[in-house]
C-alpha cells in the first residue's frame, strides 16, 4: 500500500472548516470525495492542522493510504479536475510508509493578513481584516517577539485541549506590505504547534498594540494569562496556514521533499 501526501490550497470562505462535520462543508469531505471519485476508493484523509470555518490554507499537507496505481502526476491533475475552484492541489509525492501528515510536522507556520487602508479593499474583503485605525507595526513587532521560545500558551486558547498547552515558537514578526496600492499589515508565526485559536488571540490583541489602545507590558500580561480582558479574538478571514514542515525537508525549514511533484 502506498502513502502519497498532498500540498492543498484553499479559500476557506464557504467552508465550516478543514475537518470533516456533519453540519456543513468541510474540506476533508470534499477532498475524500474527490479522492473516491477519481481512484474508485473511499479512504480517509489525514490532515496536519485543523483550521477553523473561514480560515485559508497555501500550505495544508494531507495524507491518504491507497492501493491506487495512478502516478503522482495523474493524481494531481485529477483531483484538480474534480475539485471545487475553491480547493486545489498544488503538489503530491510519495511519502515513507510512517508519514503521518499530523503527528510527522515538526513545524507550522501562520500568516495573518489585515487591511490597513484608509478605506476597506473590497477586493481584499473576504481574505483580509479590515482596522481603519493607522497601526503601529514597529510597537508590534517589539510585542509579537515576547511569544518566540517555548512557553505555555494557555492564555490565548479557547476550549478544551488535548494534552500540554506548552509550544515552542521559532519566529514571530510584524511587517508591512502593499497590495494593488492598498496598505497591508502581516503578521507571521510558526511554532512547533498551535492551539485552538491561539494564532487568532494573539492578533485580536497584538491590533490593540498597535492601535495604542496597550502598551507591550499589558501584552505581555496577557500572555501571562494576567490580564484576559485584553484579549481579542480576530476574524477568522484574515488568517492563512501557509506551510508544514518535516524533518526530511531539511530540518523542518525547506519547501517540500526533493521527490515533491506539481502538475507538469
Amino acid at each position: 500500500m502506498r502513502n502519497i501526501a498532498l500540498r492543498i490550497e484553499y479559500d476557506g470562505t464557504d467552508f465550516v472548516g478543514s475537518q470533516w462535520q456533519t453540519n456543513g462543508r468541510s474540506v476533508q469531505g470534499v477532498l475524500e470525495a474527490a479522492w473516491q471519485q477519481l481512484t474508485g476508493e473511499r479512504r480517509r484523509m489525514t490532515l496536519a492542522g485543523r483550521t477553523d470555518a473561514g480560515v485559508h490554507a497555501r500550505g495544508q499537507v494531507a495524507n491518504v493510504r491507497t492501493d491506487t496505481r495512478h502516478t503522482i502526476s495523474t493524481i494531481v491533475r485529477g483531483l484538480n479536475g474534480i475539485l471545487p475552484e475553491d480547493v486545489g492541489v498544488l503538489a503530491a509525492w510519495e511519502a515513507p510508509d510512517d508519514f503521518h501528515a499530523r503527528y510527522s510536522a515538526v513545524r507550522r507556520e501562520y500568516r495573518y493578513v489585515i487591511d490597513n487602508g484608509r478605506t476597506p479593499s473590497p477586493l481584499l474583503r473576504r481574505h483580509a481584516a479590515y482596522v481603519p485605525r493607522r497601526l503601529d507595526t514597529s510597537a508590534m513587532d517589539a510585542a509579537v517577539r515576547q511569544v518566540i521560545g517555548t512557553h505555555d500558551f494557555a492564555p490565548l486558547s479557547d476550549g478544551p485541549q488535548e494534552g500540554s498547552t506548552v509550544r515552542t515558537c521559532y519566529e514571530a514578526r510584524c511587517t508591512r506590505a502593499e497590495v494593488w496600492g492598498q496598505p497591508l499589515v502581516l503578521i507571521d508565526i510558526a511554532a512547533n504547534a498551535f492551539l485552538r485559536h491561539m494564532v487568532r488571540n494573539l492578533v485580536g490583541t497584538l491590533i490593540q498594540v498597535g492601535e495604542g489602545r496597550i502598551d507591550a507590558d499589558r501584552f505581555a500580561a496577557v500572555l501571562a494569562g494576567e490580564d484576559r480582558r485584553a484579549r481579542v479574538l480576530a476574524p477568522a478571514h484574515g488568517l492563512y496556514l501557509m506551510a508544514v514542515r518535516y524533518p526530511e525537508d531539511g530540518k523542518g525549514t525547506s519547501d517540500e521533499p526533493a521527490a515533491l511533484h506539481g502538475v507538469p
